[in-house]
């Protein structure tokens, strides 16, 4: 555990990759959740939530969400907005590594 915590002390930097693993974990599942409420006609997860999701890094998630579960892929602000997030959220990674210095 000690050496777990040396390796994100030594280069916070390396919380990023974790982060956007998680929060695309996290948005994958709520896409999923969503599909199943929306075929069931139950509550929804607001569409405003999905982007605030997405944009917290967790685009690509979103990205797989759409593909696994056939959801919000007729949306285009969807279909665009999510890749061109993730795009984003995976340079920002490259250009803080390599760029920024490396680890």
């Amino acid at each position: 555990m000690n050496e777990i915590l040396h390796f994100f002390q030594d280069d916070p930097r390396r919380l990023l990759p974790l982060w956007l693993v998680l929060m695309s974990l996290v948005l994958f599942i709520v896409m999923g959740a969503d599909k199943r409420r929306a075929k069931a006609g139950a509550w929804r997860v607001p569409e405003k939530t999905l982007f605030l999701l997405a944009l917290l890094g967790g685009a690509l998630g979103g990205m797989l969400g759409m593909r696994a579960f056939r959801h919000k892929t007729k949306h285009w602000y969807f279909a665009w907005g999510f890749p061109i997030l993730a795009l984003l959220q995976v340079a920002l990674c490259f250009w803080l590594f390599w760029k920024g210095g490396g680890a």
